[in-house]
Formats: structure tokens, C-alpha cells, sequence
């Protein structure tokens, strides 16, 4: 069982969304935290939040796609706490549309905040948690997109089975690096665990986050037609979402202390898993995701 009380947090994308939710769920908890988030003003406002509420808490403005901006949040969590024993890698931002019609600059945004935001909290703050030999773990925000591939969601989908991919061979290499060294001591000790959150729709803030985007990255022409379309989807399937981000945060905390690796929120989307699984065994076409889900596909 993974204990809470007094231990030191550190949460991407802190500012909204999950982040903000884990941050409150943490500080309930007791837990010291370290909230980063791209948007200075947003996390500024949180931290304030937390802390007129009791907590312990700092912000550390970040890009989570600049591994040197992920340095200096760890050595900036080290300097006021100490340790790190919980890390949130969930920072995250979307993009939709047909995959031939994303620029450059579309794939570059995603997969450099999606995909290598993970992987900078990843090499970064594991050696830090591997050293100090105490319980740690890492959570990984995903999504159910990173275990099927709905249409018009292409870069999206791509970087968060990026994700699911990382965080499964993140799971076997702390296995394989911790074999042996707690045979006489009980399993938690000195033991760095990870999970794969794995949610569905949400209301959150990821609909929006084109907001974030920095400027260099930004697309000279306007939305295409297919990316405008997406874009509406997208807001549905937010809308319709039956959990809110406190439960997921309520989920998530659950399976940290379980020592749980996959964090599904909607066990209902597990059918849909389940038929693209039996797509790939019996070699026949991809079924459509979203054939499961028309209230999203289709409403107006």
C-alpha cells in the first residue's frame, strides 16, 4: 500500500484539467506538491488556491516538451522538498483532423508536449526516485485513444499509443533494474512502481488546448474542413463525459495506493478494446472506434 501523508508530489499540466484534480486530491492527502504547468498565470492562481487551503505547495512554470525546463523542475522540487515520491506525467494537449492534412508544425506541438513531455519526466525523475530507495511511483496520462485509433484523431492517437508503449516497457525495466535488491524486506520498500492512466472523455480543458500552443508552432492557414469537424467531435465527446475530473483523480489516487498498473476510467470502453484486439488476431479490416459511441459520432 502506497502511503501519502507527507510525501512529496510532482504534477504536469498542474493548472487545469487532471493535473489541478490530482493536486487537490494530493493536498487532501497531505501530500507536498510541486505543480507545473506552461501557463505561468493559471498555475500561479492554483497554487495560491491550494495553499490558502492548507497545503504545501509551489509552482514551477513549464514546457514539458523542453527537457532543460524539466531539469530545473526536478532540481526545483529537490531544493523545497527534498525527495520526489509521486510524479504525474500528465501534461497534454490534442489535435484532429484528416492525418494528410496536419502540418508539420501540427505533429511537432503534439508529440513534443504528448509524447517527449513523458519521456523528459520519465529519464529525468526516475534516476532521483531509484536513489533515494524509498516507495516512489509514476503516473502516466494516456488515454483510451492510446489503445484505439478512433478517426481524425491521428496525431492524438499516435502519440498516446507512444505513451501506453512507454509506460508498459517503463513498468518492465523497474522490474528488471529493482530484481533482488529488497529479497529480505518487505516488497514496498525501496520500490519505484508505475501506472498507465488510461481515461475517456472527460470535461477538461484538452478540447481547448489549442490555446497553448506556442507561436513558433503555430499553422499560418486556418482549420481545414476535417479539422474543424474533429474539433466539434472532440467538444461532444468532452461534453458527454459522465465522470468528472475529481473522479478520475479519486480512481487514480485508488490505484497508486493499490500498486495498480492499468488505470481504466471507463470500463465500459473495454468492448471496444476488445473488438480491435479480435481485429488484429483474425487479420480483418479496423472496426471504427467511434461505431460504438454514435451519440459522439453523430450528434449535432
Amino acid at each position: 500500500m502506497f502511503e501519502f501523508a507527507g510525501k512529496v508530489a510532482v504534477i504536469t499540466g498542474a493548472a487545469s484539467g487532471f493535473g489541478q484534480a490530482f493536486a487537490r486530491k494530493g493536498a487532501s492527502l497531505g501530500m507536498k506538491l510541486v505543480l507545473a504547468d506552461v501557463n505561468p498565470g493559471a498555475l500561479a492562481q492554483t497554487v495560491d488556491t491550494l495553499r490558502d487551503g492548507g497545503a504545501e505547495a509551489i509552482g514551477v512554470p513549464t514546457d514539458v516538451s523542453n527537457p532543460a525546463q524539466v531539469e530545473a523542475l526536478a532540481q526545483a522540487a529537490l531544493a523545497a522538498f527534498g525527495k520526489v515520491h509521486l510524479l504525474f506525467n500528465n501534461a497534454g494537449v490534442g489535435s484532429g483532423g484528416f492525418l494528410w492534412e496536419s502540418s508539420a508544425n501540427d505533429w511537432a506541438w503534439v508529440f513534443g508536449v504528448n509524447v517527449m513531455g513523458v519521456a523528459h519526466g520519465v529519464r529525468v525523475f526516475t534516476p532521483i526516485m531509484l536513489a533515494q530507495n524509498e516507495p516512489a511511483h509514476i503516473v502516466n496520462t494516456a488515454s483510451v485513444a492510446g489503445l484505439l485509433s478512433p478517426p481524425a484523431m491521428g496525431i492524438y492517437n499516435a502519440s498516446k499509443h507512444a505513451v501506453v508503449s512507454l509506460t508498459e516497457t517503463l513498468y518492465h525495466d523497474l522490474q528488471l533494474a529493482q530484481a533482488g535488491q529488497a529479497d529480505n524486506a518487505p516488497a514496498a520498500l525501496g520500490h519505484v512502481g508505475c501506472s498507465l492512466l488510461c481515461p475517456a472523455f472527460v470535461p477538461t480543458g484538452i478540447a481547448d488546448a489549442e490555446r497553448t500552443r506556442p507561436e513558433p508552432l503555430r499553422n499560418a492557414s486556418g482549420p481545414t474542413r476535417s479539422q474543424i469537424a474533429a474539433g466539434k467531435q472532440l467538444q461532444r465527446a468532452v461534453r458527454s463525459g459522465k465522470l468528472s475530473a475529481a473522479d478520475v483523480a479519486d480512481i487514480t489516487f485508488e490505484a497508486i495506493a493499490a500498486r495498480r498498473f492499468y488505470i481504466i476510467t471507463h470500463p465500459g470502453i473495454m468492448a471496444t478494446v476488445r473488438l480491435r484486439h479480435e481485429d488484429i488476431e483474425q487479420l480483418r479490416d479496423p472496426t471504427d472506434p467511434m461505431s460504438l459511441k454514435p451519440e459522439v459520432k453523430h450528434a449535432d
